[in-house]
């Protein structure tokens, strides 16, 4: 088990924290947030430090800007945590990094604008790092979805200051490690979506690993072809690996495929989840395609259910399913990556010292 340094064992009292959290949510043509579930998965580090009498500042990003972009401002974030919080005695305004300057910290709570609108975040710049440092007294991550990027405010901060996992950060490497390490069997992995190469190492990795290997959505028909394989025997068991079949217009995962990830979800005690395996455009209402089918045999199975994903826990959330879920990964890439048995660079840089 990976040990990271425990936020409680720290003094924050009257400190300055750069609290770095996972803003990253899908928002409409309007502006308004369509899925929260990351945000309300940070509340729990962050009302424990403003409990605490902490200074916090948060830092995260939103989308994929190039230089400043008004459409990708961090103003919805701020409201949402204005009303989650029901802060009265003052707005939470976002910030800009220069603002900081001279500053006299009279608030208790602070949100820095996007901190992708400086390039010198994702370069990882040393100076950038030592800037974002200079504004606080302890560094806290709690943004495991973005924890396998090397960035300066995941990776370069870390450097600078004394530092601790938030609460969510830490219950995500504990749930997802035991998963590795001894899950119940019959262990069954499904994977699905688009990104064959994001999604391949999981599939390998897996297929010498879990019981079951279930693929669909469009990766199927590559993973098909790359691995060339249905069955194969790994430490004197047989890890089974069943890649579906698409429709005609592929756009969806074929009935009879279905059916028989279904056979084997009954079977499971184990089953982790990412990416869907076919279209999720369907009403709320329409339960019929094949990723609603698979949802609904999983929650309905009795399995320790884990699902990862931003596609996946959206139409999991549209059709009124993902509370029924055991534990919903904030992670997607950064999911399977770990689970892929790859290093994470902002994980490693928390537990370098300890």
């Amino acid at each position: 088990m990976i040990n990271l340094p425990d936020l409680k064992t720290a003094d924050v009292k009257n400190k300055k924290i750069l609290l770095r959290l996972d803003l990253d949510v899908p928002l409409s043509i309007d502006g308004d947030i369509e899925d929260d579930t990351r945000l309300k998965d940070s509340l729990e580090t962050l009302e424990y430090l403003l409990s605490s009498e902490a200074i916090v500042i948060i830092v995260g990003h939103l989308g994929r800007p190039e230089g400043k972009d008004e459409k990708l401002s961090l103003k919805p974030i701020a409201n949402w945590f204005l009303n989650q919080l029901q802060i009265t005695s003052n707005d939470l305004s976002v910030t800009n990094i220069e603002d900081f300057e001279g500053f006299k910290f009279s608030d208790k709570l602070f949100l820095l604008e996007n901190i992708r609108f400086y390039k010198e975040e994702e370069e990882n710049n040393p100076d950038f790092a030592k800037k974002l440092a200079g504004l606080t007294d302890i560094y806290i991550n709690d943004a495991f979805a973005v924890s396998h990027r090397e960035h300066a405010s995941i990776v370069g901060v870390v450097k600078l200051l004394p530092h601790y996992a938030g609460f969510r950060l830490k219950k995500e490497i504990e749930t997802l490690s035991s998963l590795l390490e001894n899950p119940k069997r019959p262990f069954v992995v499904i994977i699905g979506g688009a990104k064959i190469e994001t999604k391949l190492p999981l599939v390998e990795k897996m297929h010498q690993f879990a019981d079951y290997v279930l693929v669909g959505g469009k990766i199927a028909e590559e993973t098909r072809v790359l691995l060339k394989v249905q069955h194969e025997k790994v430490a004197e068991r047989k890890s089974v690996l069943l890649v579906a079949d698409l429709n005609e217009d592929e756009t969806d995962t074929m009935q009879n495929s279905v059916e028989n990830f279904l056979q084997i979800i009954n079977l499971a005690k184990t089953i982790i989840w990412n990416g869907p395996i076919g279209k999720t455009e369907g009403q709320e209402e329409d339960l019929e395609i094949g990723t609603a089918k698979l949802a609904k045999g999983i929650v309905e199975s009795g399995a320790y259910a884990v699902v990862g994903g931003g596609d996946t826990i959206g139409y999991l959330k549209k059709i009124n399913l993902l509370d029924k879920f055991s534990f919903v990964s904030t992670g997607g890439g950064a999911m399977l990556e770990f689970l892929s048995g790859e290093k994470l660079p902002g994980i490693e840089a928390l537990i370098e010292d300890i």
